[in-house]
């Protein structure tokens, strides 16, 4: 078991975020294994770990050579579901921003986006503006984190997911959950549908 990242901060002299950083990068190099809150564990026998970037829709867009254009649906302000604050272990009353939006590559659907961004960790998004780009964007610029949790699933799209997508209700789709926390609070939650077709490719 290591020391509390406070710890070796103060041991090695230096800010947490440097200590924030070497662990990750030990992780994502397979020699510790970090649990919220449980610790971090050095391995016993060091593994090799897929790695998956987490690409902006623009980038993934534009990578493809197509004309990226980016359109805000729906943005309230309201109580975090049940369901979602039971999974970010909130109290039920915990003000989010809800935010529906599409992303497109040369006019075609390409990914919807539904996200619920904790107010009281970011309130600076309560007021922000994301007419012009979406609030991965925003976020990354204006409130990064250091944990994250990702799960992916094949789904039938349903009427409200098909009309969306321009595609028909039933047709199989990949969809990711991810949610984002820094230093132990809830950032965000965010479900990402891609249109059919949409494949993911990671190396290790």
């Amino acid at each position: 078991m290591l020391p509390t990242e406070t710890q070796l901060a103060e041991e090695f002299n230096c800010a947490r975020a440097t200590v924030n950083r070497a662990l990750r990068e030990l992780a994502d190099q397979g020699f510790i294994e970090r649990k919220r809150k449980s610790g971090t564990r050095v391995k016993k026998e060091p593994s090799k770990h897929a790695k998956l970037e987490f690409s902006l829709a623009r980038q993934m867009v534009e990578s493809q050579n197509a004309v990226y254009r980016y359109a805000l649906v729906e943005r309230t302000v309201e109580a975090c579901p049940r369901w979602l604050s039971s999974q970010l272990d909130v109290p039920a009353e915990t003000r989010v921003l809800h935010v529906v939006c599409m992303h497109y590559a040369d006019n075609r659907p390409f990914q919807l986006e539904e996200r619920w961004i904790n107010i009281e960790t970011v309130p600076d998004v309560e007021n922000a503006d994301l007419t012009q780009h979406g609030p991965h964007e925003w976020l990354l610029n204006a409130a990064p984190f250091n944990d994250a949790e990702v799960a992916f699933c094949a789904i039938s799209a349903d009427a409200r997911l098909a009309e969306f997508m321009g595609t028909t209700a039933g047709a199989s789709m990949i969809q990711m959950e991810r949610t984002t926390w820094k230093e132990d609070k809830p950032i965000t939650f965010a479900r990402l549908t891609h249109h059919p077709g949409y494949y993911i490719r990671t190396r290790y």
